[in-house]
């Protein structure tokens, strides 16, 4: 294992945590302070009632889309979300986050822009939807108290200071948390057994990766076999399906459970609608590909 560039790794992580995340925060809490989420809320008011989330969260889900996980939850912290909301913002972003950097990635084992966007985005709503409308009972947490409450300032001044104190604690939580994962993930990915996969890529495996280390590693060991024409096609769609539904899932998952998410059901929630999605979406592309023959 290379301890210098997993060093360089956790460093680089937590210098894209601290300028993306203390300044989202501040601004997100500044937005709260002056109603201004208010004039803008329409726009997707009926997106965040079906899912049973408040219409604040819109910047959430809108920075988790199109930046990353840890936009959306620097958005969502400042609101006073119950262990359900946290668990259906969980399931949706960890569906669609990052799409324009991972639909790259997607686009070089051979699946277009165009499916990855749809998906991802059509997927996420419908299963956090289907989340919404579970139970709350079903959803628990070990964390007792949410720290982030919406608090009431006496002027901006003091809304700033205090932004800024919360805006830190949550950057700590997030970069103790990455460091961690960012080792363990490296001490894998440093085994022999993945290095061996590079030259002998198996689906089985490549979704295994996927699921725990992401999309950027269980998509990039199957590149040179796809350049090679070593992996067929169908294959391909059902890797990349299962991973734009499935990928990172311990990572990401953990990032919203400090606030209150429930562990277990998003991740059995994702896991489950990938396992049925994806072989959905296979027996239809099996059909439509026996149709050109």
């Amino acid at each position: 294992m290379d301890y210098e560039q997993t060093i360089n790794s956790s460093l680089k992580s937590i210098w894209i945590i601290l300028k993306l995340v203390i300044p989202i925060y501040i601004i997100a809490d500044v937005l709260f302070y002056y109603n201004t989420l208010s004039y803008i809320s329409f726009l997707v008011e009926p997106i965040t009632g079906l899912l049973g989330l408040p219409p604040e969260t819109s910047l959430s889900i809108i920075s988790g889309m199109f930046l990353n996980v840890y936009g959306a939850i620097a958005f969502a912290a400042p609101l006073d979300l119950t262990i359900h909301q946290w668990t259906i913002l969980a399931v949706f972003i960890g569906i669609c986050h990052s799409l324009v950097v991972e639909s790259v990635i997607m686009k070089k084992i051979g699946l277009s822009n165009t499916y990855s966007y749809t998906l991802r985005i059509t997927v996420g709503f419908i299963v956090a939807f289907i989340t919404a409308l579970m139970p709350s009972q079903w959803f628990s947490s070990t964390i007792v108290e949410n720290s982030f409450k919406v608090l009431e300032y006496s002027s901006i001044t003091d809304l700033l200071y205090n932004s800024f104190l919360n805006s830190m604690i949550l950057s700590v939580k997030i970069i103790l948390l990455i460091i961690v994962l960012i080792f363990i993930m490296d001490f894998i990915k440093s085994r022999k057994f993945i290095q061996d996969s590079k030259k002998n890529v198996s689906k089985g495996f490549s979704l295994t990766v996927g699921i725990f280390l992401g999309i950027t590693y269980g998509a990039g060991i199957l590149i040179k076999e796809v350049e090679s024409g070593r992996i067929s096609k169908e294959d391909i769609f059902y890797i990349g399906t299962f991973l734009m539904i499935c990928h990172a899932i311990i990572e990401d998952t953990l990032l919203f459970v400090i606030f209150g998410a429930d562990f277990t059901m998003a991740i059995v929630i994702r896991t489950v609608s990938a396992i049925i999605i994806s072989y959905i979406l296979l027996l239809i592309y099996r059909k439509n590909q026996a149709k050109r023959i």
